[in-house]
């Protein structure tokens, strides 16, 4: 059996407002050391964040305009290239809702034309939009993700990607047979995230989509089993997650909760939102915040 580190110790405090807690090349090739932790301290593995793009090609609806996040993704994209992340995390409703197969692979197609330009290595979030016409497998297929959770390791990190797009029966998502209140992840899956963080040594981040820190129609409803399996491995630093469409922070059970704004909200490009995470082999978290994305600073003693 692999060694896995004991439970880590944390303390949260605020600094400067800012809740703390104490405790590359964007390409599929593997990466040497000055890569993988940044090129400026030689110390941090950089990963590039966006969040309910909802991209159709639509007129807006309230405030969300659909086709704006076309230009915003652009623009988000150019960051990137700055900043050179080893990798992009969509953390879900890469696109809105249509009424037809045809129609949603067509805002599929569409946005990911422009997203796969980004980097190399991407990894997908199932949200609850992504599945609303199409299949799992459907979208899936179309972006070239063979599953809809999993985990890998790069550096001193392990992620995990859950999905939580199942109703309370356990059935999935897909084909408009679901009300998007009733997010749950099944036992198979839960049983999956306890052996896998029971197996890994290093630091774990966690990307999810419906929220796990809340108990309302915006989280997961089964999130208190789902906190419990995290808290309980005592490896797990941080999850970040979108579906709420608002800058949030929450630290339960020594783990950070950190929620990111939506990039189809309002209709200009100063209502864009994405982040740069910089993550440091000691634990150290750092979010950049570009827009409206707040920066965070999560530190590990």
């Amino acid at each position: 059996m692999p060694y896995v580190n004991p439970p880590l110790q944390r303390r949260v405090f605020l600094r400067n407002g800012t809740l703390v807690m104490a405790a590359a090349s964007c390409g599929a090739a593997p990466l040497n050391a000055t890569q993988l932790y940044g090129d400026e301290t030689g110390d941090e593995l950089r990963i590039g964040l966006v969040t309910d793009l909802h991209y159709a090609d639509k007129p807006p609806g309230g405030s969300r305009h659909y086709r704006k996040t076309l230009g915003k993704l652009e623009e988000a994209g150019r960051q990137f290239e700055s900043d050179n992340p080893a990798f992009i995390v969509e953390l879900g409703d890469l696109i809105d809702a249509a009424d037809s197969v045809a129609t949603e692979r067509r805002y599929l197609n569409t946005i990911n034309r422009e997203f796969s330009q980004l980097c190399d290595q991407r990894h997908y979030v199932l949200g609850n939009h992504c599945v609303d016409t199409l299949t799992k497998d459907e979208f899936l297929g179309s972006v070239g993700q063979p599953k809809s959770y999993y985990s890998f390791d790069q550096g001193d990190y392990h992620f995990v990607v859950l999905d939580s797009c199942f109703r309370s029966d356990g059935q999935p998502y897909q084909r408009k047979n679901f009300t998007w209140t009733d997010a749950n992840i099944p036992a198979a899956e839960l049983d999956w995230l306890a052996a896998d963080l029971k197996a890994t040594n290093k630091h774990v981040i966690v990307f999810a989509h419906q929220r796990l820190d809340l108990d309302n129609h915006y989280a997961v409803k089964n999130s208190a089993a789902v906190r419990k399996t995290l808290e309980t491995a005592g490896n797990v630093l941080a999850v970040f997650q979108g579906h709420s469409h608002r800058n949030d922070l929450n630290e339960i059970g020594g783990i950070h909760y950190c929620t990111l704004v939506a990039m189809v909200e309002g209709a200009t490009m100063e209502n864009n939102g994405y982040s740069m995470m910089s993550l440091s082999p000691n634990g150290t978290i750092r979010l950049k915040g570009y827009r409206e994305q707040q920066d965070r600073h999560l530190l590990k003693q």
